[in-house]
């Protein structure tokens, strides 16, 4: 592979230096930090002494993957690590050395690691009956999961920030200039903040927050933990280190010294991380702790027209605030040839979604490989994932959805195994209703239709009396059968007779249960999961998630009398737990047309040709999230105590967002940006956004200009 000169000189330097590499996002910084890590191979240093530190593991698969190239000649795996990764490994390794200065409980006995799930079903627990009987939260309207989580965020960036947990509400109510109510509701916070912690503590329970807490409190500062990270790690390739929190910054800083290397990766204009307590500031401070700094000034992947589309945006932003332009202006026609809408915007969602395919279809026609093509959205919600892949596959178009934040509990094959487990584990007493069966009847059995479900189950499915709920095809009255078909009913009954035989003897934990039901029914000829690969991968996440529920539930909380896999369902159906699963990045087709939100494709740091932004007129292209718990900028470590955010701070916060996300976008595009808009939005609401302000504002200053 050619290098550029930047790369090569990064290469040059001596392989015990400490540097600093920065560059916007498609200069080849991360190729030339995985051809540094060939170099240390290749200087005969043991690959376990190598530590590669990222904000989240997706981003050390580039360095990952190079081990496996024959050339390369690894003999051993170089350790890839997180912040949280390094807490809960250290945690867990010097336990008997933190277990009682740190207050737990029971120090003797072994630390129980929560999952975001597990922790949020604790916390439900704790919270649940706050709400009901003592009235907390009573002015907010908001679904309780989201309670639990933005709790549990607020401890998090309390712990990546910097900052004790016990200052969570005074720092919200400290920049609040709203209605009064709101303090109360920070109040609200706090406690349910504190007892929290008070009861992992009392519990061995470590969510993240208490992990890093831990870590930080207890171990970075003890000579023996740091003595072994010093002699088990001796290299450093640090990448995205603006992705990354305050926290990881200080602890790097105090850790460089001890490395022989370092080489720290640094992406201007970015820190797309901010809501999940990225700083890129901090970041920034760790140049001073670097033996060399180098420059990656070059974009090696946007053609002429998209870089004069990125001085278009930063002068559009720099007027809006008032500011001098920092660029010259771009050319008209470079502009009109990078970006492409409809010549007359459709009026209705559903226009937007079909013209997006009709263009995709005549680029693959004129010889664009799917997998050049990439359809962005600030979120991709069910309806536009449902009405494009849809499209898309009418037209034969190869597809693929990544979204990390789509609930496992929404997928169909979830629902569907659910719903079979409440039919054998009748006495639970937690039986489906009558439409939800026949949906799940559809989706498991081969060659049967809504209108036959339903048919079905109200002859075959008797919800009351004690016996096993579905009755054998046999009793469903002669023209019913024929309906269905007797085909449809030779496969209903092998599901049903499995689903009344399987705890006949003892009752299988859940995960068992559902590993058994997919491999020898669902994925079996006759059932739809069989040649559904999407419905595979969602019941092994399904069985994942349960197997790690069951592994960190405690005797805290309920009685032997309640199943664990009840509890499991009853979560579910509150929203608590499977509501995030975070997918593998690795099993995409590369060779289709990629569905993803726009922050989700950027963290993937992967160029394409072609890019489509849907929706363009929507604020939520640069509004935050409505998040009435938490707030990611008071709680950042920027951010001054006391200081009220008000409605200007909002403002300036949107234009950095948007100017972040559409920058960092188009440096990862090669050729051309599709812009696709509607008068209104999927919900009838006008279109009148920033973005789509911003890019006519761009083209009529270019015009000006040109003429």
């Amino acid at each position: 592979m050619l290098l550029t000169t930047d790369q090569e000189k990064l290469l040059k330097q001596d392989i015990k230096s400490k540097v600093f590499l920065q560059g916007p996002a498609g200069s080849g910084k991360t190729t030339a930090g995985v051809h540094w890590l060939r170099k240390l191979i290749q200087a005969d240093i043991p690959p376990h002494q190598i530590l590669i530190f990222t904000p989240q593991r997706t981003l050390s698969l580039p360095y990952q993957n190079i081990l496996y190239q024959e050339e390369v000649q690894a003999h051993g795996l170089v350790n890839s690590l997180t912040l949280g990764g390094l807490s809960r490994r250290m945690v867990d390794l010097f336990w008997p050395l933190v277990g009682i200065d740190a207050g737990f409980g029971a120090p003797k006995k072994a630390p129980n690691f929560l999952t975001l799930e597990t922790a949020q079903y604790y916390m439900a627990h704790l919270v649940r009956p706050l709400i009901e009987e003592k009235g907390l939260f009573d002015s907010l309207t908001i679904n309780r999961n989201r309670i639990y989580a933005q709790i549990l965020d607020n401890l998090n960036k309390a712990a990546v920030v910097g900052f004790p947990y016990e200052e969570i509400g005074g720092r919200l109510k400290s920049a609040w200039v709203g209605d009064i109510e709101q303090l109360h509701i920070y109040d609200d916070v706090q406690f349910c903040a504190d007892q929290f912690r008070a009861f992992c503590l009392e519990n061995n329970l470590l969510d993240f927050s208490l992990q890093v807490e831990v870590f930080l409190k207890y171990l970075w500062t003890s000579p023996m933990c740091r003595s072994y990270l010093s002699q088990s790690y001796r290299h450093l390739i640090v990448d995205n280190i603006e992705e990354d929190t305050p926290v990881t910054h200080d602890i790097l800083r105090e850790w460089l010294p001890d490395f022989e290397s370092a080489l720290i990766i640094f992406d201007q204009e970015a820190g797309y991380r901010s809501f999940l307590g990225a700083d890129v500031e901090s970041a920034q401070s760790l140049k001073d702790s670097c033996d060399k700094i180098i420059d990656f000034e070059e974009n090696l992947v946007s053609g002429d027209g998209i870089r004069q589309v990125s001085l278009g945006i930063n002068n559009a932003i720099a007027r809006l605030k008032g500011n001098p332009q920092p660029n010259p202006e771009p050319s008209f026609e470079a502009v009109r040839q990078a970006i492409i809408s409809p010549e007359e915007s459709p009026k209705y969602f559903p226009g937007m979604v079909a013209w997006v395919a009709d263009q995709i279809a005549d680029l693959i026609n004129d010889g664009v490989s799917p997998g050049e093509i990439v359809v962005l959205a600030p979120f991709m919600p069910d309806v536009l994932r449902f009405t494009l892949t849809n499209r898309l596959d009418e037209l034969g178009i190869p597809n693929q959805s990544h979204r990390p934040s789509r609930s496992l509990r929404d997928e169909p094959a979830t629902q569907t195994m659910l719903t079979l487990a409440r039919i054998a584990f009748h006495s639970w007493e937690m039986l489906p209703e009558r439409i939800n069966l026949a949906y799940a009847l559809v989706q498991a059995i081969d060659g049967l239709d809504l209108v036959r479900a339903q048919l079905l189950t109200a002859y075959a499915y008797k919800k009351l009396g004690s016996d096993f709920p579905l009755h054998p095809f046999e009793t469903v009255p002669p023209h019913v059968r024929e309906r269905v078909t007797f085909r449809v009913g030779e496969r209903y009954d092998r599901l049903r007779n499995w689903l009344e035989n399987i705890n006949a003897q003892e009752e299988l934990p859940l995960d068992f249960f559902l590993n058994k039901l997919f491999g020898e029914v669902l994925s079996q000829p006759g059932f739809s999961f069989h040649d559904k690969l999407d419905s595979g991968n969602t019941a092994a996440m399904l069985i994942e998630s349960i197997q790690k529920f069951r592994w960190a539930f405690g005797k805290q909380l309920i009685s032997d009398e309640i199943s664990i896999g009840k509890e499991y369902i009853l979560m579910v159906n509150e929203g608590v737990i499977a509501a995030q699963y975070v997918q593998s990045w690795e099993t995409g087709d590369e060779n289709a047309v990629l569905l993803s939100p726009a922050y989700t494709f950027l963290i993937s740091n992967r160029p394409v040709d072609v890019q489509f932004w849907l929706d363009i007129g929507s604020p939520s292209w640069y509004q935050r999230l409505d998040q009435p718990l938490t707030h990611p900028y008071v709680l950042s470590r920027s951010w001054e105590h006391g200081e009220l955010w008000d409605a200007e701070d909002e403002l300036t916060a949107s234009y950095q967002s948007l100017q972040r996300l559409s920058i960092g976008l188009l440096n990862r595009c090669r050729k051309t940006v599709y812009l696709g808009m509607s008068d209104l939005d999927v919900r009838g609401y006008e279109n009148r956004g920033l973005l789509i302000r911003i890019i006519q504002n761009i083209l009529q200053h270019a015009r000006r200009e040109t003429s």
